[in-house]
């Protein structure tokens, strides 16, 4: 079953064979500056969503079969996984997304305007096109459809400021291991 250690891995990997595929693009951090983890971060879009208010549903329509992932500064490692294997992240164990739910940033296009409205992310469910999550809303007031969506998936914390609804607690434990 794929976790986020071996996403690190794969992570890994895939940002030593664009490296040595294209060095002059491949970013590195300067010297000094390289630990052993790195701090992922997800995307995921799809064509339209619905908000199934009473069962607190959300429903991703037309979802992209690839997730996005990068890390932040040091590290600067971007790649894509499929959707598919990013289900399984909320799976038992003490390192998955089961035992403490991801925040996310949804960006939706709502009758020709922009809304975005901060959640967290429970019980996954890939149907086909569909991916449904169980949402907490936050922040903002979840709209019953829109078109145009963007899902920022927050798995790492930061400190509680007006734009972050993450606490720092969760930012050593959200880390992904790289060897």
């Amino acid at each position: 079953m794929p976790t986020r250690r071996n996403l690190a891995v794969t992570a890994a990997a895939t940002a030593a064979l664009a490296a040595a595929a294209a060095p002059a693009r491949a970013q590195t951090a300067p010297a000094g500056e390289a630990s052993g983890n790195a701090d992922f971060l997800f995307v995921q879009t799809a064509r339209r969503m619905t908000f199934d208010r009473a069962a607190s549903r959300l429903t991703l329509h037309d979802v992209s079969p690839v997730t996005l992932f990068f890390a932040d500064r040091p590290d600067r490692i971007a790649g894509n996984m499929r959707t598919a294997a990013f289900v399984p992240f909320w799976s038992q164990g003490r390192d998955s997304f089961l035992s403490d739910p991801p925040n996310a940033d949804l960006s939706i296009v709502e009758g020709g305007e922009l809304r975005q409205v901060v959640v967290v992310l429970r019980d996954p469910v890939l149907d086909g096109g569909n991916l449904a999550y169980t949402v907490q809303v936050l922040a903002g007031t979840m709209p019953s459809a829109g078109e145009e969506v963007s899902v920022f998936i927050d798995i790492i914390g930061m400190p509680r400021t007006p734009v972050s609804f993450a606490g720092a607690a969760r930012r050593g434990y959200r880390r992904a291991w790289m060897r």
